[in-house]
């Protein structure tokens, strides 16, 4: 399976993954983004991308972030059909602002594939073990 990516400015990063066999691929910042203290802010990665068709990407935080710095990555698809620049929203927890630097590791990406499905309207639905109960259901 190919992704191909395709570099915006000379200084993107093209992702990559740490160790064989790992299910995810880093992203890294293509830019200088201060995230403000208790804010959000859009850092772009200055990659785009051809997904081969039935496929995403699927954004997701990475650990080392959140626990080191009290940042939160947004997580997020990108669909096959996109072609503009990855853009990466991050939330700071913190009470401090924090820089994120051009080349900085800042989120994880993962090819998945997407099963195409048809949407069914019907009057009512099979039974199930667990039915309707929702949040909790299981216990804390």
């Amino acid at each position: 399976m190919v992704l191909k990516i395709k570099r915006l400015t000379t200084v993107a990063k093209l992702p990559t993954f740490a160790h064989p066999g790992d299910a995810c691929f880093d992203i890294y910042a293509g830019q200088d983004v201060v995230v403000p203290a208790k804010g959000y802010a859009t850092v772009p990665t200055g990659i785009a991308s051809e997904i081969p068709e039935g496929y995403e990407v699927v954004i997701r935080p990475r650990s080392g972030l959140a626990f080191d710095h009290g940042l939160q990555v947004h997580p997020g698809t990108i669909d096959s059909g996109y072609r503009g620049e990855w853009l990466v929203q991050v939330y700071n927890h913190s009470y401090t602002s924090y820089l994120i630097q051009a080349g900085e590791r800042i989120a994880q990406g993962a090819l998945r594939s997407v099963p195409q499905v048809e949407i069914e309207e019907v009057k009512e639905l099979s039974e199930s073990d667990r039915g309707e109960r929702g949040f909790g259901s299981t216990g804390y």
